[in-house]
This record gives C-alpha cells, sequence and structure tokens, in this order.
C-alpha cells in the first residue's frame, strides 16, 4: 500500500469536535475503537504519474487525538480531487466553519450524497 504525499500534506489547526459531529462519528464502525476528539482538516497534494511533477489538491478530514495524531489509512472525508490548490484550501476552510459549529458530519453526508 503506498503511503500519503506527506511532504505536500497541509494540515490545518485542529477542532474539539462537537457532540453532534461526535455522535454522527460514533456510528461508523471503522471508527468505534479510534479515541477522536478533534478534526484534523488538511489539504493534500495527489502527484499525478507523469513525467513532470504535477499535483491535484483534495481536502481530507479525519479523525485525530489531541495531539493530532490520526490514522491517514481512515478519513473520514476526502473530496475528489481538484486541479486547483486555491480551491482546495477554500474547501478545507468551509470544513472548518462548519466544524466549529458542529455540523461537519451533515455537510460531508451531503456531498456523498450529491
Amino acid at each position: 500500500m503506498r503511503t500519503p504525499n506527506h511532504h505536500d500534506f497541509y494540515p490545518k489547526d485542529l477542532i474539539p469536535i462537537g457532540s453532534n459531529d461526535l455522535m454522527a462519528l460514533n456510528e461508523r464502525e471503522s471508527y468505534l475503537h479510534t479515541p477522536a476528539t478533534h478534526w484534523l482538516i488538511a489539504v493534500e497534494g495527489v502527484q499525478l504519474s507523469q513525467q513532470k511533477i504535477y499535483y491535484h489538491w483534495k481536502a481530507s478530514i479525519y479523525p485525530a487525538d489531541s495531539e493530532g495524531d490520526f490514522n491517514w489509512k481512515e478519513p473520514f472525508y476526502t473530496s475528489p480531487a481538484m486541479e486547483s490548490m486555491d480551491h482546495a484550501i477554500k474547501l478545507a476552510s468551509s470544513f472548518e466553519t462548519y466544524g466549529k459549529k458542529d455540523h461537519l458530519s451533515t455537510l460531508c453526508l451531503q456531498e456523498k450524497i450529491s
């Protein structure tokens, strides 16, 4: 299994998980044994396979502990890859806003449905 490109991994500040989001997180079987207390939101570079080094970008959300430890194999949500880093940063900022309002799980569920 390939490991993520941590060289192009740009995390934002940790956000405490609110009670609504924590309830939604605990409903997922894959997170039952993960003691998550915070969201780690990051912009990640996805290197394209071509001769020149070229990236697309995605915004990802990971459950983390208070120290920022997280399992990179199990994101709560990862956006599709985008050509523009600016778009990925803007999306990550909107995730941050929703996370602070304890509505991140609702937003991500709506995105998966659409």
